[in-house]
């Protein structure tokens, strides 16, 4: 009988749609980034979701984020992405917490879920993200930089402790070694950011702060490369080619 997964059944197998439903993911950011791993994961079945984001929908956002139209420019992020999740399949349960996650904010919400998304875009976030999730035990993968490339081709799927070239590596690499956190999956490209014209006057003048440039190609792949690693975390095991 056909339904929303049949396709996906035919490398997935039922077993393995069936596992997806039963998981929860958090989302957290649901940009360039974040807006296409939530919907790849909701395309393939994930039953649950913790969307987080304090974030609205700018006119800027509409080169790159799927949920960015003139008709949600001004609307909750969070709230558009979960309309669209919904749209996509009405199943599925999706909690929304419209709020900026900080080190010091309450995790108690993720304590149900399976796996963690990191698309924030603050290190302090991603730092408090990833020693959260390795003190709970809940898988996590993160988004490096995306920002300023026009490569999609150079992204990875590694270690941070792997990791070359990307600025946000390196710094996590540092802190999360400070912090005594042995691993953190992540998302990663090796082309060197690119160089903008207005980086020599922001060189002038450091009180700048700089507004990385984004494309519509680069974001997504990033996104959709975290969902598919969750969603061969969660359910590989069951695909037909393991049985």
């Amino acid at each position: 009988m056909l339904n929303p997964f049949s396709r996906a059944e035919l490398l997935m197998g039922k077993a393995g749609i069936q596992q997806l439903k039963q998981k929860k993911v958090a989302v957290f950011g649901l940009g360039g980034v974040g807006g296409f791993a939530a919907e790849a994961l909701a395309r393939s079945a994930v039953g649950a979701f913790c969307l987080v984001d304090h974030d609205t929908v700018s006119v800027t956002n509409l080169n790159r984020q799927i949920i960015a139209t003139m008709e949600t420019v001004g609307k909750y992020k969070a709230d558009v992405m979960k309309e669209r999740i919904l749209s996509i399949c009405p199943q599925t349960a999706v909690e929304v917490r419209k709020e900026f996650f900080l080190p010091d904010s309450d995790a108690s919400f993720l304590n149900d879920c399976d796996y963690i998304v990191d698309a924030v875009d603050t290190v302090s976030a991603k730092l408090a993200l990833a020693q959260l999730a390795w003190e709970k035990g809940i898988p996590i993968i993160s988004s490096m930089g995306t920002g300023n490339k026009l490569d999609p081709t150079r992204f990875e799927i590694a270690d941070i402790y792997q990791t070359s070239v990307c600025p946000l590596c390196r710094v996590m690499r540092q802190e999360l070694k400070k912090r005594g956190i042995p691993k953190l999956k992540v998302v990663f490209s090796k082309e060197a950011p690119v160089k903008r014209e207005e980086d020599a006057e922001l060189e002038q003048d450091s009180s700048k702060r700089q507004t990385p440039g984004s494309v519509s190609f680069v974001p997504p792949v990033a996104g959709l490369l975290l969902a598919s690693q969750v969603i061969r975390d969660l359910s590989w095991q069951y695909w037909p080619q393991n049985q």
